[in-house]
């Protein structure tokens, strides 16, 4: 039986994945690994958040889903049934890699946990993702993004960096994405082990704890030393004027973070007066100290140029600078156009619809799109039945 897997490309091609995961982190991270070349074969709980909202045109088919589900086949399972969730073992038996964002108490009486699977299949990878660590006092907490964020510090900085009375929620699911990508690196390096020895291994990514490792990278800041030197925020992201600057026909997010990137600037605006200031004369601008007063500087002075002129000047004086896309938008620009980042595919049953494109490139195993988003379930009757014949042949 010819399956979607001989015809794999990408570096991960002969790899399969079991995405046993709901809504966005898991079935992203899966959907990465189905990018690459790996075989994803979705199983499908009978209620997927992300596949229910008022846009879609096939029931189950809502742009959240189709996001994070292509390069997958979708089997429908129900694992509180006892022989759904046998075919379930089953095909877990056959792969390299499990993914699941289940709560481990659920995971437990479904008999889906580590410690049972990996008895049966002691090579497998259980890559198991909850909002946090299992072994503590919080893992029954049910966590969206929204409680990550609050958990791991985003909403303090961005609160503080605002300059707002209240902490609010950044209008991106980066929790799930980030524990995504973590998902998806740390799957691999236990591939690399697992093909080195023959052993799988239990991998453990709480949201929570992925998300305040990710902020403290900058946000630190002094309170890496004891005693602390100064308070957490790293400064160019707390600086109130971190923000886009108004040109002669719109907004540019313009950069400067050297004092000659100031220099430059003043000087292309027309006004190499302000490049005498003694705040940017030396080699280190003072943040904390002078960086919103700069910006208030550079922002009286940015709209004397239009937004493709601060970009070729910027482009000139290395000043980092960048135009300021609107997603409404993103289809028609050329930068977008050209990386095939919103391809327009015709989908089986969903009909025109854009393609988010695969981002990395490989010049040897490119990845690819070779299948679109199924709908719930399409794929059971195929999965089980090249199961079967894989078990009959080494049976025999």
């Amino acid at each position: 039986m010819t399956t979607p897997a001989d015809n794999a490309s990408g570096p991960l091609a002969g790899v399969r994945v079991i995405d046993m995961a709901t809504v966005v982190m898991g079935p992203y991270a899966a959907q990465i690994l189905g990018d690459l070349g790996a075989d994803v074969i979705k199983i499908e709980s009978p209620k997927d958040t992300a596949r229910i909202g008022p846009i879609h045109r096939t029931p189950g088919m809502t742009p959240l889903a189709m996001n994070v589900n292509r390069n997958k086949r979708s089997v429908a399972l129900n694992l509180k049934d006892a022989d759904d969730a046998q075919r379930a073992r089953d095909l877990i038996g056959s792969a390299d890699i499990l993914i699941t964002n289940m709560r481990i108490n659920a995971l437990r009486r479904l008999g889906m946990d580590y410690e049972s699977l990996a008895a049966d299949n002691p090579h497998l990878i259980y890559t198991h993702a909850q909002g946090f660590r299992p072994d503590s006092d919080r893992a029954e907490l049910a966590a969206y993004d929204e409680t990550v964020q609050a958990a791991s510090g985003l909403l303090d900085v961005a609160q503080r960096a605002g300059d707002i009375g209240k902490p609010v929620v950044l209008p991106s699911i980066f929790g799930d994405k980030v524990a995504a990508l973590t998902i998806v690196y740390s799957a691999l390096a236990a591939l690399v082990h697992q093909r080195a020895t023959g052993q799988g291994q239990l991998v453990e990514v709480p949201m929570a704890d992925t998300m305040l490792a990710f902020n403290l990278v900058e946000h630190l800041q002094g309170r890496i030393y004891e005693p602390p030197m100064t308070d957490t925020g790293f400064p160019l992201s707390m600086n109130v004027g971190h923000r886009a600057r108004p040109t002669k026909d719109g907004y540019a997010m313009i950069m400067p973070y050297s004092p000659k990137n100031f220099r430059d600037l003043f000087a292309a605006a027309g006004r190499p007066d302000l490049a005498e200031d003694p705040r940017i004369a030396g080699d280190y601008i003072d943040t904390r100290r002078d960086g919103t007063a700069l910006v208030e500087l550079m922002e009286s002075v940015t709209p004397n140029l239009t937004t493709d002129e601060w970009l070729r000047v910027c482009t000139e004086c290395s000043i980092p600078v960048g135009p300021v896309l609107r997603l409404d938008e993103a289809a028609d620009d050329p930068y977008v156009r050209e990386g095939h980042l919103l391809d327009v595919a015709e989908h089986p049953t969903e009909g025109t619809y854009r393609q988010v494109g695969v981002p990395m490139q490989f010049s040897a195993t490119p990845a690819s799109i070779r299948l679109h988003p199924p709908i719930p379930g399409q794929d059971t009757d195929d999965v089980f039945a090249e199961l079967d014949e894989h078990n009959e042949g080494e049976a025999a």
